[in-house]
């Protein structure tokens, strides 16, 4: 973060504030590597609260330069005009993503919207707030084609999957999830949308150690597959995925879809086409969907990877 990164970075986000949205959106994406410099930075505007992240650790004067840039945009006529209010810098390298309020009070927790629907994320307290931006057109596509289904929601973590499926009219969702935090986190966003529980099922379980109680809910119509990269002790993308995708047709029924993701910037779409073709052969490829275009990538295989798999006839 050279002072010529810097100046870039406040011109950027100074344009954004701008033209802040009135939800939810990622202002600035250093991560996709199209502003030299500035790989590790990204800025989410959460409707009034601006999370700036640091995913390495800079030199001691780049971190007080960036610091100076962006008190600097909070006196700004754009940060006046967007009515920000609160500024955080989350050190997401450090093992606690130990997080620095730089203006405003403390807010633990608060309601976001994304799509018209409300979604309780944490700041300061977890590396991740409970909803990950850059699957906003993911989460549009489960609405747009939930209808009538039942819904297997795998890794559902904050259930943002599953909030999509039962606004859209899905007939039930199952969500499993390793922990329970989470998935008390995912009722409580059914439950800030007015939702009818009864259908919506909760599994704090190991995917893996759970096939059972996951097949006896089946069949299902959709089928969401969206896990972490690397969890400890519980999944690893290069072994794990390939033993989620070869028990797709015990659980999907006639035409069953899939929506299989990953964020891994290692690996491209061909890794899940690929291992689809392998360990689900009756599945066919049907679409890739676009991420949104807040989220640019110099290398469109790095970023997000959302595709949609269907049973063939």
């Amino acid at each position: 973060m050279n002072p010529e990164a810097l100046a870039i970075f406040n011109q950027q986000v100074l344009t954004a504030l701008a033209t802040a949205p009135a939800e939810t959106r990622r202002l600035f994406h250093g991560r996709g590597r199209c502003w030299p410099g500035l790989e590790q930075v990204t800025v989410d505007w959460l409707q009034g609260v601006v999370l700036v992240a640091l995913f390495k650790e800079p030199e001691a004067e780049q971190l007080e330069g960036l610091k100076q840039v962006l008190m600097a945009i909070t006196r700004s006529a754009q940060w006046a005009q967007s009515g920000a209010h609160t500024l955080l810098l989350q050190h997401r390298y450090l093992l606690q993503s130990t997080t620095e309020w730089l203006l405003g009070e403390v807010i633990e927790e608060m309601t976001i919207t994304e799509g018209g629907l409300k979604y309780r994320v944490d700041l300061g307290r977890k590396q991740n707030t409970g909803l990950f931006l850059d699957m906003r057109y993911g989460r549009d596509w489960v609405r747009a084609n939930a209808e009538g289904k039942r819904v297997l929601n795998l890794f559902a973590y904050t259930c943002g999957f599953s909030v999509a499926a039962i606004e859209g009219g899905a007939s039930h969702v199952v969500n499993l999830d390793m922990s329970s935090p989470a998935l008390n986190r995912g009722r409580d966003n059914h439950r800030l949308n007015g939702h009818d529980m009864s259908k919506v099922g909760f599994l704090g379980h190991d995917l893996f150690k759970s096939w059972g109680k996951v097949i006896s809910k089946g069949p299902y119509d959709l089928v969401i597959i969206d896990p972490p990269s690397f969890q400890k002790g519980s999944f690893l993308l290069t072994k794990d995925y390939q033993r989620v995708l070869r028990r797709l047709p015990e659980l999907l029924g006639p035409q069953g879809t899939v929506l299989a993701c990953m964020n891994d910037p290692a690996f491209g779409a061909d890794f899940l086409i690929d291992g689809v073709t392998r360990e689900a052969p009756s599945l066919q490829f049907v679409q890739r969907l676009e991420n949104p275009p807040e989220f640019p990538d110099a290398d469109v295989e790095c970023g997000l990877k959302a595709l949609v798999f269907r049973l063939g006839d």
